[in-house]
C-alpha cells in the first residue's frame, strides 16, 4: 500500500484548483479567472486498492501585503512541512525563470514533479523547450505535461505519482474525499459567485461566514454574512434596490442545491468590518 500527502504549489492562476478537482473527480476547490481565489489549504483524498493520496491545493505563492496574505502563505508552509511529494504547477505561458526562482525558494526536502499546465495553448516545440528547462532543475524528479481544463488522464497521472510515494497505511476512511466541513464549502461557493459577478478589487476585500445551517424536513435553511471593508462596498454588493445581492443569492442557491442535493432557503447579509484583512481577531473569527 502506498499512502502519503501530495501538495500542489505554484503561482496564482497556474491552475492548482482546477487540477485538484480533476484528480479527485469532484469540485472541491472554487475556481475563478481572477488571481488569488484560493485562500485556504484544501485537502482532496483519493483512495484506490493499492494507494491513498491526500492532495493539498494551496494558495498561489505571493509576497504578503497584509495579514490575510500572511495567513495564506502560512497554509503554503504547512503544506510544505507534511508533504511526501510536491507537485510544482507551471502555467506553460508564464515566465519559467520566475517559476524556477519560486520553486528554488521552497527548499524542498521531498521529491517534486513539475506539472506543465495549459499545454493546449502552445505548440509542441514550446512544450518540449519547457520540459527540457524544468527537467534539468535539481528539485525536479519528473515532468508531466497536461491541460487541467481540457482534461487530465487521471489513471496515468496517478500511476506516475504512486511510483514516487512512500509505503504506508491509509490516513482516512475509504469513502472520505476531504477533511473540510459542509459549511466551509457553502461559504466558498458564495465567495466564488462574488468573484464571478463583481469586478475590480471587491472580491478580494470580501469574505463569507455561514452563521446558520439548519436541516428541516423539506429544505435546509442557510444564513450567511458577507463581510466587506467599507460602506461603499456594501452599496455595490447590494445594488440598486437590492438587485445585485438578489442575483448573488439566486446564483449561489443553485450551486449549493446542486452540491447538497436538496432544496435550500438562503439569506445573505452584508456587514462592514473595517480593515478585516489586517485584523487578527476578525481573521480568526472568519476561519483564517
Amino acid at each position: 500500500m502506498k499512502a502519503g500527502f501530495v501538495s500542489i504549489f505554484g503561482k496564482p492562476n497556474a491552475g492548482k484548483s482546477t487540477l485538484l478537482n480533476a484528480l479527485i473527480g469532484e469540485k472541491l476547490a472554487i475556481v475563478s479567472k481572477k488571481v488569488q481565489t484560493t485562500r485556504h489549504r484544501i485537502k482532496g483524498i483519493l483512495t484506490g486498492k493499492d494507494h491513498q493520496i491526500v492532495f493539498s491545493d494551496t494558495p498561489g505563492i505571493i509576497r504578503p501585503k497584509y495579514k490575510l496574505h500572511e495567513k495564506m502563505m502560512q497554509e503554503v508552509k504547512n503544506a510544505l512541512e507534511d508533504a511526501d511529494l510536491a507537485l510544482l504547477l507551471v502555467d506553460i505561458k508564464d515566465d519559467w525563470n520566475e517559476c524556477d526562482k519560486i520553486f528554488e525558494a521552497l527548499h524542498l526536502k521531498v521529491p517534486a514533479v513539475v506539472v506543465l499546465n495549459k499545454i493546449d495553448l502552445v505548440d509542441k516545440v514550446k512544450q518540449k523547450e519547457a520540459e527540457i528547462f524544468f527537467s534539468g532543475k535539481k528539485y525536479c524528479r519528473k515532468v508531466i505535461s497536461i491541460s487541467a481544463l481540457s482534461g487530465v488522464n487521471r489513471k496515468k497521472f496517478i500511476r506516475e505519482l504512486i511510483d514516487l510515494m512512500p509505503e504506508g497505511e491509509p490516513f482516512y476512511h475509504g469513502d472520505e474525499i476531504t477533511d473540510r466541513s459542509t459549511r466551509f464549502f457553502i461559504a466558498e461557493m458564495i465567495r466564488e459567485k462574488i468573484y464571478d459577478l463583481f469586478e475590480e478589487e471587491l472580491p478580494y476585500q470580501t469574505t463569507v461566514m455561514i452563521t446558520e445551517f439548519k436541516e428541516k424536513k423539506e429544505l435546509i435553511k442557510i444564513l450567511a454574512d458577507i463581510i466587506v471593508q467599507r460602506e461603499t462596498q456594501k452599496g455595490i454588493l447590494l445594488g440598486a434596490g437590492g438587485s445585485k445581492i438578489k442575483k448573488l443569492g439566486t446564483e449561489s442557491r443553485k450551486e449549493i442545491e446542486k452540491f447538497l442535493g436538496k432544496k435550500i432557503f438562503l439569506e445573505l447579509f452584508v456587514k462592514v468590518k473595517e480593515k478585516w484583512r489586517d485584523n487578527e481577531l476578525y481573521l480568526k473569527e472568519y476561519g483564517y
